[in-house]
């Protein structure tokens, strides 16, 4: 309704005077039916029509890389090997090295918080055992329990690796990511004699995603899965939807009131099509309604009554009458209209 406010407030705006001069003259609905001389109308006219009105909404956005994370270490030592800005790190590789040891990345939600060995249960063991079996080694079963034969598996992956052969997990050797990380920046430098909570490098996922900031008031636009138009600079568009959003407090500066936004998060469909573009601004287009099989006419022919509401302006044999309109979705310069007598055909006036 706010929406549908602001709409008329500008309709009013831009074709004010025919709209007060309409109400000054009485214009209501009580002049349905009632022509009007032939001197009274309209000097242009239009057409009602039937079709699916969709009123979008675009936004601009920047593309980047999804989900951004910053790495510390939990172990101590040198720095001796770190990766290259935009290599993209999937599961069982080298994230970097310290003191010549690799630490590794595996997939899963739950962060490292203690090492593991023979006899350890929990969640983190079922995760961790997961990892080994995805990557190729077995013998054991994957469950909450770290048993001597998960203990067996580690030794074979640990030899793979160039580590001492101990059956037990050091915290801080392994590192957990959702999925396949880009390396976005080195926070360290190799040589660096790094403490644990140091941070070693920022990373990202490595899908791109176009992020976009709204109004909160636009919630509505942005429910997650919801079906979205990126435009590329071409000029092509690509489908695509909403990841997901988040409420973002920017606090205000020099005593100034805190902003509030919404950041969207956009994924495309067809993620080949952003091949070749780097941190480009995207436009986006969200669908903000959409009405199927509905009366439309320009957003132009509406008339204020005096008794408040809207109407038309028919036009039919050389004469014209007014007949109140209920109003609905506004979209490309149209507005959905319902009331009685209506037909798609119909011809109103467009005041001046």
């Amino acid at each position: 309704m706010r929406r549908r406010g602001r709409v008329i407030a500008a309709l009013l705006a831009v074709g004010g005077t025919a709209v007060v001069a309409a109400a000054a003259n009485g214009i209501g609905s009580g002049g349905q039916g009632r022509p009007q001389p032939r001197g009274k109308l309209p000097p242009t006219t239009a057409t009602i029509d039937r079709q699916t009105l969709v009123d979008t909404r675009r936004e601009s956005g920047t593309l980047g890389f999804d989900g951004s994370r910053t790495l510390s270490t939990r172990l101590a030592g040198t720095a001796t090997w770190l990766p290259a800005t935009g290599r993209v790190i999937a599961r069982g590789r080298v994230l970097y090295r310290l003191d010549d040891g690799p630490v590794v990345l595996m997939y899963g939600d739950l962060p490292v918080y203690r090492a593991l060995s023979a006899g350890v249960k929990g969640r983190d063991v079922r995760q961790f055992e997961r990892n080994l079996w995805a990557l190729g080694y077995r013998g054991f079963t994957v469950d909450e329990t770290y048993s001597s034969a998960t203990a067996e598996a580690v030794r074979e992956w640990q030899d793979d690796l160039g580590l001492e052969e101990t059956g037990s997990v050091e915290e801080g050797r392994v590192l957990f990511a959702r999925g396949p990380v880009r390396v976005a920046a080195r926070k360290a430098s190799e040589g660096d004699d790094l403490q644990p909570g140091a941070a070693v490098l920022t990373t990202s996922g490595s899908a791109r995603v176009v992020t976009v900031s709204l109004d909160v008031a636009d919630q509505r636009l942005v429910r997650k899965g919801v079906a979205v138009a990126v435009r590329l600079p071409s000029g092509r568009s690509v489908p695509g939807r909403v990841l997901r959003s988040r409420t973002v407090v920017e606090p205000g500066e020099n005593g100034a009131d805190d902003t509030t936004e919404l950041e969207v998060t956009v994924g495309v469909d067809r993620p080949a099509a952003l091949n070749g573009l780097d941190q480009a601004s995207l436009d986006v287009d969200f669908t903000a309604g959409r009405r199927k099989d509905v009366l439309t006419v320009p957003v132009a022919a509406l008339l204020a009554l005096a008794e408040g509401g809207y109407g038309v302006q028919v036009v039919e044999n050389g004469a014209a009458r007014i007949v109140p309109v209920e109003i609905g979705l506004f979209a490309s310069g149209r507005v959905e209209v319902g009331g009685s007598g209506l037909r798609a055909g119909l011809v109103v006036g467009m005041p001046s």
